[in-house]
């Protein structure tokens, strides 16, 4: 693990900004107004070849801690345990303030080391805020400008002798499994080549399983992903649209079918209702957050709400998920609450196969997240279609396939003109791609594509994946030159 860093302040300090600064991306939702970050979001920080990992969290407010400011606050509190280092983040043009100074006082009696952080310290303006930044008892503060990247350099400098030597222990270890599993695989291509087979890099599928959680709004997402981390990490409420950020966060599942400890990063995102109806600035960057979410996963699980059913707006984020070319499973949340609970299966399962003509069959789960019934199988699906989704087949297998599939239904001949396909390779993984080569293929039928994209998935082992299918035609030489 890398060593952990926590960026802590009152509202509209600048504390996304500096995250993003820091990331080197623009991950979390940055805007004028305060509180737009809820719940702590974490990413992979560099300074100078320094790594560590970097927490934005919820501004700190004095609220009562029931309501949605207090539950923030909460949040921001727990996120200090097992952080080697906070950057208490001030305005500097603003001066300090009675929150900074409760802050302050909170953070002295934490155990942890603590950077003080002057941002938003461009110009003179931000002189008497930077002096009176002493008196909350952390030592020199930090001037930066988080928004322009002024003073990053200088916060290296306050960095370094905190957590510059664990940094390097770590890297010296990565290093080391590194050439390890460089070994490895080369082992790997040797046993294969002896063997006369066909070597087939599977470094894809050994990795975390990146699984994105999506769906409207209140369809208990984020409760979800608490009931898995059996801890309340994300915030939950009554009010809706409680999330904004994507929110990521790895985890080990404990796989209860082979006892084997498997690694997940959990990606929360915000509720994606019609579009007509996303009219605030900070909702639209929320889906729009969201649809990035489902670029980065691997796999998909669209939750829907039992006590409402399938709706339009289900069937449009599924089409999207799938056009993205992401490996998708449908949740039926809720599950312990629903009415005719086999009438509802039933249903949803027959207007998925009306509503998504290009996949036929995909993962049905009914689940619960206030009481964990049917998570693990979920689970267990998801790291199936993965593997589907990252399968690379044989070239000799992959045109064994096909010429079986030409003779039982060989390609129409419209006009009496044959159209001819030569053979078929595959392009790439995740999702899979192939290429078929031949001649005429303009003029083939829509239909028989369908019949190859259904047959590799039926008779390769790709089931309700998505899988592009690509024509292309021979060169003609006697074509005229332009």
């Amino acid at each position: 693990m890398l060593p952990q860093v926590i960026i802590i302040g009152r509202p509209n300090v600048g504390k996304s900004t500096l995250f993003n600064r820091l990331v080197g991306k623009k991950l979390a939702l940055v805007d004028d107004q305060p509180g737009v970050t809820r719940d702590r979001r974490s990413g992979d920080a560099e300074i100078a070849g320094l790594k560590f990992k970097i927490v934005d969290t919820a501004g700190w407010e004095d609220d009562d801690p029931e309501s949605l400011p207090g539950r923030m606050r909460k949040q921001t509190e727990i996120s200090l345990i097992g952080a080697d280092v906070a950057l208490m983040v001030i305005d500097a043009r603003a001066g300090i303030t009675t929150l900074d100074q409760e802050i302050a006082l909170w953070l002295r009696g934490q155990k942890v080391s603590v950077v003080m952080v002057a941002n938003k310290a461009e110009g003179k303006s931000a002189e008497p805020g930077i002096y009176e930044s002493y008196a909350l008892g952390f030592g020199d503060p930090v001037p930066i400008s988080a928004e322009h990247g002024e003073g990053i350099s200088d916060l290296f400098g306050a960095l370094w002798p905190l957590i510059g030597e664990s940094e390097e222990r770590i890297a010296v270890e990565n290093a080391f499994e590194a050439e390890q599993l460089k070994v490895a695989r080369q082992a790997a291509r040797d046993a294969a080549e002896e063997a006369g087979e066909e070597y087939i890099e599977e470094e894809v599928v050994k990795g975390p399983l990146k699984l994105a959680i999506v769906g409207r709004p209140n369809a208990g997402k984020s409760t979800l992903i608490n009931r898995l981390l059996g801890e309340d990490r994300l915030l939950t409420g009554p009010e809706a649209g409680i999330t904004r950020d994507s929110i990521a966060v790895d985890w080990k599942w404990n796989d209860p079918k082979t006892g084997d400890v498997r690694d997940i990063r959990l990606i929360d995102t915000a509720g994606m209702r019609k579009r007509a109806r996303v009219v605030e600035k900070l909702e639209k960057l929320a889906v729009q957050d969201a649809k990035l979410a489902i670029d980065f996963a691997e796999v998909v699980v669209l939750l829907l709400d039992a006590t409402q059913g399938l709706e339009h707006q289900d069937l449009k984020i599924a089409s999207q998920v799938l056009e993205e070319g992401r490996a998708l499973i449908i949740a039926i949340n809720k599950w312990d609450v629903a009415e005719d609970a086999s009438g509802l299966f039933n249903g949803v399962r027959h207007a998925l196969d009306e509503g998504l003509a290009q996949v036929k069959g995909v993962p049905l789960f009914a689940v619960s997240a206030r009481t964990g019934k049917g998570l693990d199988t979920m689970l267990s699906s998801a790291f199936e279609i993965r593997a589907s989704w990252s399968k690379r087949v044989p070239t000799a297998a992959l045109n064994r396939w096909f010429d079986d599939a030409l003779e039982a239904n060989p390609p129409p001949a419209p006009g009496g003109k044959r159209i001819k396909l030569r053979y078929i390779t595959q392009a790439g993984t995740r999702p899979p791609r192939f290429v078929v080569f031949g001649n005429r293929l303009d003029m083939l039928p829509t239909s028989y594509e369908r019949y190859l994209v259904n047959g590799i998935r039926r008779s390769l082992g790709f089931d309700a994946v998505p899988v592009r299918v690509t024509l292309k035609g021979n060169k003609n030489p006697f074509d005229k030159k332009k």
